[in-house]
């Protein structure tokens, strides 16, 4: 019996841990659980059928490592380290649909990573186009040559796609806090009410966050690097390689190593290493801090947006709420939701990838390793909560009714600010705060407004007229520079076309 993805090659025995592989008898299988199911992303919503988490699958981390195979081959063949017709070949049967990933996975564990047993069966398929091309796959490159492009290919798609959900949100902020520029609200330290804000600077707040996330994510982008070393990072084996007659000398003073890594960075629109970083794990690091700094700044929007869809306090809105699977009358924020769930995971995934720092040795066992699974993670998890974002920014409702109200809640305590830098000139700063703390705790004993209270003291009325005291009790007067930093933040648009992305 024979695969029909790949007619050559026979199926794999089906393992007695999870049983046969997906076909269609998963659909009628009646044992309690068919553990033979792939990851789908169930216990990850964020991430589920998100963009990124299509270029971050198996098949695309097998696509990326037999695309860096390829690209070394081609390298070799531009610096006449191997015939074109044996590059050509060996890019034409290197298609990821040709071999099995069930298997690739099982084979893994005997050398610690998938490249090695795909390696063989890649040299297997060239020779079965060409005999004499199978000599020049994987001639010279280490495994961790393989693995660190492939997942640098892997990173730089997922990063395109997370930089453009990003620019989206970045958009659909703007256009909020435009909107909303003086909509008043209260501002809120520690949990309590303090002064009033705007809608306009608070979203204007989110919005640069995105756009710190951003350029952090594009930079990071720009720089992630091919890995090429060989076997200790020396490059010896092209060396060895460049003896053959066919050779071309390459620049950098005819160092063929040199040559061939300029040569495989261009043919996969990388960036060329200043050295191997098979135990410099700076290109890990960096996108890892980049990750977790986005899902943070995702996460304080998110986190925003629970407090104030609360029922009590229902200031925002998702629009399209989720629903509850026992109390149909909610409306849960479940965008605002998983984008903070995602945002208390990456940091964690990012903490492992600062620790591969600590790689001894020119290659070492064990960090690079473990990179692989927490970078897929983390990827995936930022993916989806920036597309979320994105869906968040277009669909957010803004109740100012409401905001109005809450403003109201604290019978005017939250413009005492206001009152002191009033009064202070004409009472004294002492005098001034006596008068209304006084006043505070009679509004607090008696349920009146603060401004109410005021009035009960001699103090204040002799020097503020009764008109000016009403002119003060408006929270939407007393805003400061707010609309102005909202105008100073939404000119800001520091993006610009990068690798990957369309300039239009």
């Amino acid at each position: 019996m024979t695969s029909p993805a790949d007619p050559g090659r026979p199926h794999p025995a089906p393992d007695p841990r999870t049983g046969p592989p997906p076909g269609p008898e998963a659909a009628t299988a009646t044992g309690p659980y068919p553990v033979h199911q792939r990851d789908v992303g169930l216990l990850a919503p964020v991430r589920a059928t998100s963009p990124v988490d299509e270029v971050t699958s198996d098949h695309a981390f097998v696509r990326a490592m037999l695309d860096a195979e390829a690209a070394v081959t081609r390298a070799q063949a531009a610096v006449g380290l191997a015939p074109p017709e044996a590059a050509a070949t060996v890019t034409a049967v290197a298609r990821a649909d040709r071999f099995d990933l069930a298997s690739l996975a099982d084979r893994a564990r005997a050398g610690g990573n998938p490249v090695i047993p795909l390696v063989a069966d890649l040299t297997q398929a060239v020779g079965d186009a060409h005999t004499e091309h199978a000599a020049y796959v994987h001639r010279g490159p280490t495994s961790q040559d393989i693995m660190d492009t492939a997942c640098m290919l892997v990173t730089a798609a997922s990063l395109d796609l997370i930089a453009a959900d990003l620019g989206r949100a970045a958009d659909a902020f703007g256009a909020l806090a435009a909107r909303h520029r003086d909509t008043p609200l209260a501002g809120r330290t520690l949990t309590q009410h303090a002064v009033p804000t705007t809608v306009g600077l608070k979203v204007a707040g989110w919005r640069a966050l995105v756009l710190d996330s951003y350029e952090r994510i594009t930079r990071v982008r720009a720089a992630l690097p091919v890995q090429l070393g060989g076997a200790a990072g020396t490059l010896a084996a092209f060396h060895a390689y460049a003896e053959a007659p066919n050779a071309t000398p390459g620049p950098d003073g005819g160092d063929p190593g040199l040559a061939l890594v300029a040569a495989y960075a261009a043919e996969l629109g990388l960036a060329a290493p200043e050295l191997p970083w098979h135990a410099l794990r700076t290109p890990i690091a960096d996108t890892g801090a980049a990750l977790a700094f986005g899902a943070g700044a995702l996460g304080k929007v998110a986190g925003d947006v629970l407090v104030l869809a609360r029922t009590e306090i229902g200031e925002l809105g998702e629009g399209t709420g989720g629903g509850s699977s026992a109390m149909p009358h909610k409306a849960n924020p479940v965008r605002a939701t998983l984008i903070a769930a995602a945002a208390r995971q990456v940091p964690a995934l990012a903490s492992v990838l600062l620790g591969a720092l600590a790689a001894p040795d020119e290659r070492a066992a064990g960090p690079w390793h473990a990179e692989w699974q927490p970078l897929r993670d983390a990827l995936r998890l930022l993916g989806g909560a920036a597309h979320t974002a994105a869906e968040l920014g277009a669909s957010l409702t803004v109740n100012a009714d409401r905001m109005r109200a809450n403003l109201g809640l604290t019978g005017g305590a939250l413009l005492s600010e206001r009152l002191v830098a009033e009064l202070a000139p004409r009472l004294g700063r002492g005098p001034a705060k006596a008068a209304l703390t006084r006043a505070a705790r009679r509004a607090t004993e008696q349920g009146t407004d603060l401004f109410d209270a005021l009035r009960a003291e001699p103090d204040v009325t002799g020097a503020l007229p009764a008109a000016r005291l009403r002119e003060l009790a408006e929270p939407a007067d007393y805003l400061g520079s707010a609309g102005a930093l909202t105008d100073r933040a939404l000119r800001r648009d520091p993006r610009s076309p990068h690798p990957g992305q369309d300039p239009r």
